[in-house]
């Protein structure tokens, strides 16, 4: 058996005993973009962005009572581009658990909970992993500079029928 068959993606909530280990990930891994926020401060926002469902909601790839991945919806994550809303964001699979489809696994839930809200257009920012969106059927957008990093902003349309 697969080990992904064991991978479950759920909704994560501020009181899960999880959300601290999701949050740091999010800061170890992003945290640079924002120097001017403390980790404390990050981690609240993070909380704060565990919704009970729409925008914004965070979503974790569980193995058994192992967290490995996250990925997240939410109505702003590019202060360059405010006018945009709203955002996968903060995709994020542990290293060891790379190359086993969790990062498309969770980018694809994201996207069934946008649908489900009546989202038909949303977008993300990535430095690096523009393959892996165009495969899940985003366009790019743009290149930009943002917060001095070389960025691609990407978007994606879904209907009724997308998969």
């Amino acid at each position: 058996m697969c080990v992904t068959e064991h991978i479950a993606i759920i909704r994560l909530h501020a009181d899960s005993p999880h959300a601290g280990t999701v949050a740091g990930w999010t800061h170890d891994t992003w945290g640079h973009l924002h120097p001017e926020t403390s980790a404390e401060e990050y981690r609240r926002e993070f909380y704060a962005q565990c919704g009970e469902g729409g925008v914004p909601s965070v979503f974790v790839a569980m193995h058994g009572a192992l967290p490995v991945g996250t990925a997240s919806l939410v109505a702003d994550d590019m202060s360059a581009r405010r006018e945009l809303t709203p955002w996968l964001a903060s995709v994020f699979v542990l290293p060891e658990w790379r190359g086993l489809s969790i990062a498309s696994r969770l980018v694809r839930r994201v996207e069934t909970e946008a649908r489900a809200q009546g989202i038909r257009h949303f977008y993300l920012y990535t430095p690096d992993r523009q393959a892996l969106y165009r495969r899940l059927g985003w366009r790019e957008r743009e290149a930009l500079i943002y917060r001095g990093e070389s960025v691609t902003v990407m978007s994606r349309r879904l209907d009724a029928t997308t998969a």
